[in-house]
């Protein structure tokens, strides 16, 4: 994955690494501009960014790469700079120019909808005209509460919809909990809702738990935070408000799972009926919260998180309603400072600054494009695939598709150690992926939505609320496995295990990752290991346990499970000693599931890039080998800020892209391209190299 920022489903595994820039704090997805920088003038590297200094065996990262990044400089705007960047702000580019041209659209139209939208979190003057008065009702609202009934209707009245447990652990929301909507773990014909931990301020417990002294460092600037932002919203007494705000918090996370935790699919396999939450979870009105939501009518629910639930729901009980009350006051504020006045957004901006190492903002546009795309964003991939993915395109990659589904397949059959029966299971599965290229088959309809071009704060409450009430009405329809969870404008990839389907975005699919007119060898070592990467999500330490059908049930034989539970400690040791700081590694545990998905996915591509390079009757040598190799190395350029990388490595499910690169040294291809010998850096003898599938 390289975002998690959106509001994606759970069991959604998202292969791109976190590469966003400053928007992505505010809730919106926002663009990380990036340009190549000039090579080097030293004759070790070359003109296409490497480092031929160094040998491959020794750093292969360096080598495909060194050279851009030796000269390559963050903005400062940015908390990174790399490939999917400079895609991402083309992409950018090219929405404003959809979105520009939609203003002039016929009032009324879908299409005005967008330009609407979009002028109206342009239109900054306005919205600090307007100053506090779109909270009034809001604050209103908070300061009537009178009891714990009440609280418990106000945080069901506010739950959201279409959260992410595995790729976002907390729900920045002013609710404790946030809900998805998907099939059933053992019903893939029914729409169960699911609960999830959230209620945070910061983005993950270990924020609030880890005795790093950097962490500590942001929670004293987090507190600073909440009490400046209170009095920006004429709060009275702060900074006392503040900490009781800050104390709340972390108890709430430490109720909170880990990351690790959190992507157990085993630990989510908890199904409550509607009677059970008075008994597990005390302290919450369940009847007052459930009738807010409109979740009344339901009669069963999956609780991802229990205990956070538990934890959260007795904090209701144990917490005076006062400081519920603050906290309520905070979050409202603190998750709409696009359409506040300037000075909310400038402070949350210093908090952002220090947790991702952004020295200025992106300019006001790139946030108001971020926020359209997340709130009417279908309506504008209708119009940009249109423009920018050709149906040529499109076949083509189908074919790739196609080819490495069937390598996958192949590795699958090939399996000495998988028995028949595990591998009938497999490759049912294989048969029966969808996978999406592009755009969706069906575009999201959005004329319950109402926009008003002067109305910037109401926008992006009809839109959150349109977004609820179409995640409602899934129940008792019949699933839809088809349904996309991305735009296609995003430069991202998605596997979905509980739909057993993949999404690939049209903006994704543009050069680098993908041309026309490039060879096998390029397209499959970029474009292909990702697509390999996604198909291999089915197969990881989470979607292992699902069926073809999608439903969460083992369908392993005992040896065969504790053989691949083997082959992954074997890869969780292998991450665990990449270590970017002194007093900071990468986790393989909590990285498992992407490793794997690397590892299996680009195994998947080589294979089906012979295949290709067979099938053409071209031959193969060791230097399209090298292509193939280079180009996926080439395919994980990025520069990180300090500040931003160790927050990857604290809270996300990805290695850092320098580390994904090394994922060759478990292909015996790869030493034979670049000569590898014993004795060097890289190289794993035979018997380590790690093959999960």
């Amino acid at each position: 994955m390289r975002t998690t920022s959106f509001r994606l489903k759970p069991l959604v595994r998202v292969c791109l690494q976190v590469m966003l820039s400053v928007p992505a704090i505010y809730g919106i997805h926002g663009s990380a501009q990036a340009a190549d920088a000039p090579a080097a003038t030293s004759t070790a590297v070359a003109g296409n960014g490497m480092d031929k200094s160094v040998a491959p065996g020794d750093d292969f990262n360096r080598y495909a790469n060194g050279g851009w990044e030796k000269t390559a400089v963050i903005p400062d705007s940015k908390i990174a700079v790399g490939i999917f960047d400079v895609l991402t702000e083309e992409s950018d580019a090219k929405v404003l120019k959809i979105i520009e041209q939609s203003t002039k659209a016929e009032a009324g139209s879908a299409a005005r909808k967008v330009g609407d939208f979009y002028q109206s979190y342009l239109n900054i003057e306005q919205i600090n005209q307007r100053g506090l008065a779109p909270l009034q009702a809001e604050f209103e609202s908070i300061a009537a509460l009178k009891d714990k009934s009440a609280l418990s209707a106000y945080l069901g009245k506010h739950l959201r919809a279409d959260v992410d447990p595995i790729n976002a652990t907390n729900v920045f929301t002013e609710n404790l909990f946030g809900l998805w909507v998907s099939q059933g773990l053992h019903d893939h014909s029914k729409y169960m809702p699911y609960l999830l931990q959230g209620g945070l301020g910061l983005p993950d417990r270990e924020y609030y738990l880890s005795s790093n002294p950097k962490m500590a460092e942001i929670r004293k600037n987090y507190l600073e935070h909440i009490a400046a932002m209170l009095k920006l919203a004429n709060v009275a007494d702060a900074e006392q408000a503040a900490k009781r705000i800050f104390d709340l918090e972390l108890k709430i996370a430490k109720g909170h799972a880990n990351r690790e935790a959190t992507s157990d699919v085993m630990k989510a396999d908890n199904t409550w009926s509607k009677t059970d939450f008075n008994k597990k979870a005390k302290g919450m009105d369940w009847d007052a919260y459930f009738s807010a939501a409109q979740l009344d009518g339901q009669a069963s629910f999956i609780i991802w998180h229990p205990t956070a639930l538990k934890a959260s729901s007795a904090l209701v009980a144990a917490t005076p309603l006062a400081t519920w009350q603050d906290y309520l006051r905070f979050h409202t504020v603190n998750q709409r400072v696009l359409v506040l006045p300037q000075a909310f957004f400038e402070q949350k901006f210093k908090l952002n600054s220090l947790m991702s190492g952004a020295k200025t903002p992106e300019p006001r546009w790139k946030y108001a494009v971020g926020a359209t795309n997340n709130a009417i964003g279908e309506e504008i991939g209708k119009l940009y695939v249109a423009e920018n993915f050709s149906p040529e395109a499109k076949a083509r990659i189908n074919g790739m598709v196609s080819n490495i589904l069937a390598a996958f397949g192949e590795r699958v059959q090939a399996l000495k150690w998988m028995s028949p029966a595990t591998k009938q299971e497999a490759l049912a599965k294989i048969k029966s992926t969808y996978v999406g290229v592009g755009y969706p088959d069906k575009w999201r309809d959005y004329s319950g939505l109402t926009i008003d071009v002067n109305d910037a704060y109401g926008n992006r409450q009809r839109s959150e609320d349109f977004d609820y009430s179409r995640a409602l009405a899934k129940f008792g329809q019949p699933v839809d496995v088809t349904e996309w969870c991305m735009n296609a404008q995003l430069v991202n990839a998605v596997n979905m295990p509980l739909q057993n389907a993949i999404n690939f975005p049209a903006a994704y699919l543009q050069a680098p990752n993908f041309d026309l007119n490039a060879s096998d060898a390029t397209n499959y070592g970029a474009l292909g290991a990702t697509i390999g990467h996604e198909i291999s999500h089915s197969f990881d330490n989470s979607g292992a346990m699902f069926d073809a059908k999608g439903e969460l049930r083992n369908w392993w034989t005992k040896s065969d499970l504790a053989h691949f539970k083997a082959s992954s400690k074997a890869l969780i040791a292998q991450f665990n000693t990449y270590k970017p700081f002194p007093d900071l590694a990468v986790n393989g545990a909590q990285t498992l599931g992407e490793n794997i998905a690397d590892l299996a996915g680009l195994m998947a591509a080589f294979d089906a890039y012979r295949s290709s390079m067979k099938q053409k009757g071209q031959p193969v040598s060791k230097e399209t080998d090298q292509e193939f190799f280079l180009a996926y190395a080439n395919s994980w350029r990025g520069k990180m800020r300090d500040e931003y990388l160790r927050s990857v490595i604290v809270t996300n499910e990805h290695a850092p892209g320098q580390y994904r690169v090394l994922t060759v040294r478990n292909l015996d291809a790869w030493y034979d391209a670049f000569d590898v010998r014993a004795g060097q850096k890289l190289y794993l003898a035979p018997k380590d190299r790690v093959k999960v599938w």
